[in-house]
């Protein structure tokens, strides 16, 4: 179970970081860790090293038929110099031009959202990374293509260990 997740991160990390299909699918995958609800990987990218920690909710609602894989990403990059990148992963593309709302134990942000992706902009991405580490709980609340509204809860818990194992594996500042 815990391969066959590995192996379909590895492949989704591939498809939202290069932008294409077929290299992503050569992408090497490395499981550095879990810390309660949080996986820390690593991978290489065009040749530099990549590490991101992720989890699935648990807890996802909606009144939708089917729906793809759901994740939330942090990401590090240092060889770009990105540590901390906040990525959400719907399993559903959502409308075009709206927006995410995410919230970690009642502080709220707002995600932009491209494809089955929502990002922080690059000046809240360190504000969520700290909410989450203090944090118990995230919430993220998302309307699909269809105008489905969809609500998903994440636990937190593990959360600040797995990031300092990326951090170690990253050298993050």
């Amino acid at each position: 179970m815990l391969a066959r997740k590995t192996v379909r991160l590895g492949l989704l990390m591939g498809f939202l970081t290069l932008g294409t299909t077929a290299p992503a699918l050569a992408q090497q995958v490395n499981t550095l860790g879990t810390s309660q609800d949080w996986t820390a990987y690593t991978m290489t990218e065009n040749g530099q090293k990549v590490c991101y920690v992720a989890s699935q909710p648990k807890k996802d609602e909606g009144n939708y038929t089917a729906r793809g894989d759901i994740y939330a990403l942090i990401t590090h990059r240092p060889a770009r110099g990105q540590f901390g990148v906040v990525t959400i992963y719907a399993g559903y593309p959502y409308k075009s031009g709206s927006s995410v709302d995410l919230e970690i134990d009642k502080t709220g942000f707002q995600l932009f959202t491209e494809g089955e992706t929502a990002w922080a902009s690059d000046e809240m991405d360190k504000k969520i990374v700290a909410a989450m580490k203090r944090g118990t709980s995230m919430v993220v609340k998302g309307t699909s293509s269809k105008g489905t509204a969809t609500r998903d809860t994440y636990s937190l818990r593990g959360i600040t260990a797995a990031l300092g194992t990326i951090d170690k594996a990253c050298g993050s500042r």
